[in-house]
Order: C-alpha cells, then sequence, then structure tokens
C-alpha cells in the first residue's frame, strides 16, 4: 500500500483534549484482555486513534503494551497535521506518528485500534460505519491457529479517567461493552451513564437494555450497601456478583477488584 492511499484522511478533527493517565483503566484492560494475542504476533502493531493535541496517550500504551507483549509498536494517528508535527519529537523506537484518520494509514493490519474519545462527536448514525472501516482493518481472526485477530476498543472517559465505557470490537463486529471507574468517585454505577459510547449514550431510556442494565447495576448496588463498611471495592464486587445472575458478565472477581464490569454487547446493544 502506498503513501498515496493515504493522501485524504477520514473524519474530522476532534477538540484534542487529553491528559498522561487519562486513558490507563482502559490500557490496562487491554493488556490483560488483549495481551496473549499482541505475544503471539511476530510483529504486533498497536494504533492510537485521535491521539489529541499531546502524544501522552500514546507514549503510555507503548509502555503499557509493551509491559505484556515486548515487540509491540505503536502508531499515534491524528487528522490534525499540527498535532502530528507537535508530537514526533516524542518518536522513539517502537512509536512513531502519522497523519490520518479513519482509513487507518499503516501498511499492515493492525493488532489493535484504540479510539479513545473519538466518535463522541459524530452523530449516533454514523457509527455504525465507522465501525465497520476499523474493523475492516484489523488482523483477520486465524480459526486455525487459535488467533482471534486484532481488537478495537472505542469508548468515552472523563478527563481525568475515573470513569470510562468502552465497546471492544473484532473484525467480526462487536464483542462486549465494558464499564470501569475508580469506584471512590461513584455514587452509583449509574453515574456511568454520562460516559457512554455514542451508540449507546442516547440510548439510555426506558425501553432500551442500556437502560434495564444500568437500573439494575443501581439496585444491586443499593442491595449491596451493607459491604460499603468494607469499602467501595467489596461493594462493588458484591452488587456485580448479583447482577450476573441476570446479565451475561464475561469476567470475574479479578477485573471487578479493579473497578470494571464486562457485559457481552449483544445484551446492550440497541432495539433496532
Amino acid at each position: 500500500m502506498t503513501s498515496r492511499a493515504f493522501a485524504r484522511p477520514v473524519g474530522t478533527v476532534t477538540r484534542g483534549t487529553t491528559n498522561p493517565n487519562r486513558l490507563r483503566r482502559m490500557d490496562r484492560w487491554i493488556a490483560h484482555t488483549h495481551g496473549a494475542e499482541l505475544r503471539r504476533a511476530a510483529d504486533p502493531v498497536a494504533v492510537d486513534l485521535g491521539y489529541g493535541a499531546a502524544p501522552w496517550t500514546a507514549v503510555e500504551l507503548l509502555g503499557r503494551l509493551r509491559s505484556v507483549a515486548p515487540r509491540v509498536r505503536v502508531v499515534g494517528v491524528e487528522i490534525e497535521p499540527a498535532r502530528v508535527l507537535g508530537a514526533k519529537p516524542y518518536e522513539r523506537e517502537g512509536l512513531v506518528f502519522r497523519h490520518g484518520g479513519f482509513e487507518i494509514p499503516v501498511a499492515e493490519r493492525p493488532l489493535l485500534v484504540r479510539a479513545a474519545n473519538v466518535l463522541r462527536q459524530y452523530e449516533e448514525g454514523e457509527v455504525g460505519g465507522v465501525w465497520e472501516r476499523l474493523c475492516a482493518r484489523l488482523a483477520p481472526a486465524d480459526p486455525v491457529g487459535g488467533a482471534r485477530g486484532g481488537l478495537l476498543v472505542e469508548g468515552t472517559c472523563d478527563e481525568i479517567g475515573r470513569r470510562h465505557v468502552w465497546v471492544a470490537l473484532g473484525p467480526e463486529g462487536p464483542r462486549t461493552v465494558t464499564f470501569a471507574a475508580r469506584l471512590g468517585s461513584l455514587e452509583r454505577p449509574s453515574d456511568l451513564a454520562e460516559r457512554l459510547p455514542k451508540a449507546l449514550i442516547h440510548r439510555n431510556v426506558p425501553g432500551e437494555a442500556v437502560h434495564a442494565f444500568l437500573r439494575d447495576f443501581d439496585r444491586a448496588w443499593a442491595a449491596a450497601a451493607p459491604y460499603a463498611s468494607y469499602g467501595a471495592r467489596q461493594r462493588w464486587i458484591r452488587a456485580v456478583r448479583a447482577l450476573a445472575v441476570d446479565w451475561p458478565v464475561v469476567d470475574g472477581p479479578g477485573r471487578w477488584r479493579q473497578g470494571e464490569v464486562t457485559v457481552r454487547w449483544e445484551a446492550l446493544a440497541p432495539s433496532a
């Protein structure tokens, strides 16, 4: 694939707001969930799509992924040329910055594309097309070899990384939704509703699955109030354990202790 193919970036410029450590919860989940796929590959490439006005998130992604997959390389991609120019001094072995957008201007099929706080400014109806475009660029699955292929992680967090919600997608499409928080910052789990990704944020209304999920989560949280004396983490674990009776929670206590819970996409997907 030649550089000519990447002449016209696809997408629009974001606000570019970023802060150091803003995406630490998402990064740690990626390292835990996708680390084996990254280690398996001879030359794994990860893309930080829309890293913003400063390169901190791409620099941090490299460090966190290399703690589990030492051969990984990170490409920071930004649609605003001035941001790419400003990031160039931070390039190092394993980290480069390129001008581009949803077309993903790398010759390789990446094993990871992280798009954090990128789609929030788009219309809900545009999300499906962007997902399809990005998933088509992911490394394919290899059923014979057991590889699940590349991973797209798309979601939203607050300015200092206390509250996140993201969707994980493979080459075949959406897989899971993860809710993650600094538990001391929550009054109730539904506080995370304001960080729902674009595909879900307008669906937090009666009759939609994500609304029912957050309602049930709040009820489980309230029922777990006696565990608050042992700390917010123990209350969260108890609430998620109760929630998992009726909802397809796919992770376990090891992740719940991190202030996370991951649910199958199809259980929360918007109605037609």
